[in-house]
């Protein structure tokens, strides 16, 4: 396998993970070629961060909580790493990635844990991988082990690019990534995938299928292999970045969590065979997307709890610095927003209570798919909640430049103020709103939480078909099938009263015109 180092290192530091990115990989961003990304003014902030929350690993109050003693090597190593083979052992990764996400206000969607849970998902998973071939098996245990006891930060690369969503690959075959060839040394592929999140400041990335070419006739299409992202031939081409600060303004958020997305570009790279996991078996992909991605999805929801927490908690002092958490309507706000953060914690406790061990040994979460749906549909609502609380004042903040200006200040004060709050604070909290909901990075947070789980009808769906309807089913049918017959003319009210020979019926109102004429016809007439 082709390794970053002979022997295992164990956990990084914030100084060693910024020195191993300069690898030489091929990265672009603007239409220049970026040479060492943890030292470019688009990529530093992030990079700076992700090293600190690194470098937390190896204080002594946190060390029991974010790593584990590998008993193979002796070496601590990252807690999202450990395979977790007891609801205890579970437990206790959540509490790591709480405390993580938490440090990261629950905006690195693709964090060094959640990445590190989809490895071990690939562990969990090699026995049926090595029943296509032994070899993949294996090449997936080595990977896993690789990347743990080295710490690697990894992303993952899934999405074709956007070309033509109606065509098949069969037809166009740049639609999706593929297998051009295979030699000794390993397999060719060409092709591209979008939207790699975290590319640009992640070591290795693992690229396998997404669910929308398992047909049984592009077997070329179907392949599952991880790559250091400087292999020859692999081109990274980062996007805008969106956490820089125009005009002076200071974007504390975005600077520090815009993981950056990238496409990758593969131009007939060499993966060698040791880093192929599953190649041409459809079915084996399919089985294995959810299987892998077990402790990933619960990750996930960690870091979406913490993230609702945040907006909450900007909302509430967006309310208190203009005098409106008192108000009903807002107050009602706050309410909605603080039950999505409650039912977040609700479904990973579901999550963990119908947890099992696998057929590898490994305690996986329960499934809770459903609510994969539940969070794309309301995080929409918590950001616009956000941004219905603060309102105008979102946009028009002044900049530090204008706070230091002598003609401006002195207005500044006493229009600009909150209630208990200067003008500068107030700016501060109202400016970081609106990167958490409103600028480009917020947009871009906000489109990632819509996205990402998958698309969100197809989701729907597929809850409706999970969903075990029978006994519900079962107990309406008895029902019906137990209504007793009604002989005719015994229907309610269909008793009419006697008339006396020779009397006339009973002269009746006419039914009101409303009641059988189209309101169209109605209107018409009028």
């Amino acid at each position: 396998m082709t390794l970053l180092s002979p022997a295992p290192r164990g956990l990084l530091t914030g100084d060693r993970y910024r020195a191993e990115l300069d690898d030489g990989r091929e990265l672009y961003l603007d239409g220049k070629r970026i040479a060492d990304p943890a030292s470019h003014p688009a990529f530093r902030p992030a990079a700076d961060e992700l090293a600190r929350l690194l470098d937390l690993q190896h204080e002594p109050e946190h060390r029991d909580l974010l790593t584990w003693k590998d008993p193979e090597t002796g070496l601590r190593l990252a807690r999202a790493y450990q395979p977790p083979t007891s609801l205890e052992e579970l437990r206790v990764q959540r509490r790591s990635a709480e405390f993580w996400h938490a440090q990261a206000l629950g905006q690195q969607g693709r964090s060094p844990a959640f990445m590190a849970s989809i490895a071990v998902g690939v562990h969990d998973f090699r026995h049926r991988l090595a029943t296509a071939d032994p070899r993949f098996g294996a090449n997936a245990e080595a990977w896993y082990r690789y990347c743990a006891q080295n710490d690697l930060v990894l992303s993952h690369a899934l999405g074709d690019p956007q070309i033509d969503r109606s065509a098949s690959p069969l037809d166009d075959p740049d639609l999706a990534l593929r297998v051009l060839e295979e030699n000794e040394r390993g397999i060719v592929v060409r092709g591209a995938k979008q939207l790699t999140t975290l590319a640009p400041l992640a070591h290795e990335v693992l690229v396998y299928l997404s669910a929308s070419f398992t047909d049984n006739r592009a077997e070329k299409f179907v392949v599952w292999f991880a790559l250091p992202l400087n292999a020859p031939g692999l081109v990274t081409l980062a996007r805008e970045p969106l956490g820089t600060a125009p005009w002076g303004h200071r974007h504390p958020i975005g600077a520090r969590y815009d993981e950056q997305d990238a496409m990758l570009f593969f131009d007939d790279v060499l993966v060698p065979w040791d880093r192929v996991f599953l190649l041409r078996d459809a079915a084996l992909a399919r089985e294995g997307l959810g299987r892998i991605n077990a402790w990933s999805a619960y990750v996930g929801h960690i870091r979406y709890r913490e993230r609702l927490r945040t907006l909450l908690a900007t909302a509430t002092l967006l309310a208190e610095s203009i005098g409106v958490d008192g108000f009903r309507n807002v107050q009602e706000d706050l309410g909605r927003l603080a039950g999505y953060a409650e039912l977040t914690g609700y479904f990973l406790d579901a999550a963990e209570n119908r947890g099992a061990l696998t057929d590898s040994g490994l305690f996986a979460p329960g499934d809770t798919f459903a609510s994969r749906v539940w969070s794309a549909e309301v995080a929409g609502d918590a950001v616009e909640t956000v941004r219905r609380i603060g309102a105008s004042g979102l946009l028009m903040q002044p900049s530090p430049g204008d706070l230091a200006h002598p003609r401006l200040r002195p207005h500044l004060e006493r229009y600009m103020r909150g209630r208990g709050t200067d003008v500068e604070r107030k700016s501060r909290l109202f400016r970081l709103a609106w990167e958490l909901t409103g600028d480009g990075f917020g947009q871009r947070q906000d489109l990632y939480e819509y996205v990402h789980r998958g698309d969100l009808a197809r989701n729907r769906i597929t809850v409706y078909h999970r969903h075990d309807q029978s006994e519900a089913r079962a107990r309406l049918l008895a029902l019906l099938d137990a209504e007793p017959a009604t002989e005719p003319g015994s229907e309610p009210g269909a008793e009419t009263a006697a008339v006396e020979p020779g009397a006339e019926p009973a002269a009746t109102e006419p039914a009101a015109e409303s009641a059988t004429v189209p309101a169209a016809v109605q209107e018409a007439r009028a």
